[in-house]
């Protein structure tokens, strides 16, 4: 049977159907709480259960330990209610709420290889139907057989003649299919937008922008919507990867650099003597740590392996006094726990 559920803070409320998860049918009813991955991986929707009790359906363990479990909490993209729930969660306002999730076809234009295992993909859209979002966001990818796969948009709202995404090749099907066998012209399906990752423009505090690997992509769309804007807000860019070639678009975050308007790291962990490379080592989030010993004064935005993200949120709060909710983030997470 339904179920109400109500947000304490807000008292906004919403009916569950049977078999429908929290997040889901908030979303359905316009009202967005924080998510990322919708998997029960990230972590991003977690939050508190202060009446009624929940299904907390399949998550990871990283996700949500069994000591918040016992302590509470619950992720609401997974958790069914089994009888009417009162929470506390993270509420956003009126930037998402105008958003209509699509489903869409979307032509393969141009297809170009930044980098040996990266592919950058720019997608048409039907010219009769607006396609809205935030930078930062991401689509799902519908293959045959209904499997999804989720991309960030590398490219900002005002940039709308092509949707823009970065693939890195992990050697899975969908990866195969786009290094091996796509052609340009060819049809894919998407849906979307998705996720809550995207700037917050109500403040006026410095940003430190950090980026793994193909996470630079919706930090990519950010900043480009902030150039776009006109924040004044001061920008560092941290970009980490493994080699050189992985900096596959050093060229671009350079010119940032060159015309003033950002501060641009890149930082690699395993460059070997081939590269030649005379610039940052190491772990990335470290090189933050470096740089900035006291982030009590920042926004962070972070998107990238979950290992990064997740060791940047615990170091920069534990240890660099960043506030809990001025970290904002992306993490590249299996499609499937």
């Amino acid at each position: 049977m339904p179920h109400t559920v109500t947000i304490q803070s807000s008292g906004h409320a919403f009916t569950v159907n049977d078999g429908e998860t929290v997040l889901a049918a908030a979303l359905r009813e316009g009202i967005v709480i924080a998510y990322g991955c919708r998997h029960g991986v990230c972590g991003t929707c977690k939050g508190r259960l202060l009446e009624g009790t929940v299904n907390y359906g399949t998550y990871q363990e990283h996700a949500m330990s069994e000591a918040e479990k016992r302590a509470g909490m619950a992720l609401f993209c997974q958790a069914q209610p089994l009888a009417d729930l009162t929470i506390q969660c993270r509420e956003l306002g009126a930037a998402v709420k105008g958003l209509q999730i699509k489903l869409m076809p979307a032509r393969v234009m141009r297809m170009e290889r930044a980098a040996p295992d990266v592919m950058l993909l720019e997608l048409k859209l039907p010219a009769n139907d607006k396609f809205m979002f935030l930078a930062g966001q991401y689509v799902d990818l519908i293959l045959r057989g209904g499997t999804r796969r989720s991309f960030s948009m590398a490219n900002a709202p005002h940039d709308d003649a092509f949707l823009r995404l970065h693939v890195r090749d992990y050697g899975g099907p969908f990866s195969q299919h786009v290094f091996g066998a796509m052609k340009e012209k060819e049809i894919l399906r998407i849906e979307g937008p998705f996720g809550t990752f995207f700037l917050r423009e109500d403040s006026a505090k410095p940003l430190v922008l950090l980026a793994s690997g193909t996470g630079f992509a919706p930090i990519k769309a950010i900043i480009e919507h902030a150039l776009h804007t006109g924040v004044k807000r001061p920008m560092t860019l941290y970009w980490g990867c493994r080699v050189r070639a992985d900096l596959y678009l050093h060229d671009l975050a350079e010119s940032w650099q060159r015309e003033g308007r950002l501060r641009y790291v890149p930082v690699l962990s395993d460059a070997p003597a081939s590269d030649n490379w005379t610039g940052r080592t190491g772990f990335v989030h470290q090189a933050v740590m470096e740089d900035f010993p006291d982030l009590s004064g920042y926004q962070v935005y972070a998107c990238g392996a979950p290992i990064v993200v997740e060791s940047a949120q615990r170091d920069f709060t534990a240890q660099c006094k960043l506030p809990d909710d001025e970290f904002f983030s992306d993490s590249f997470t299996p499609s499937v726990p």
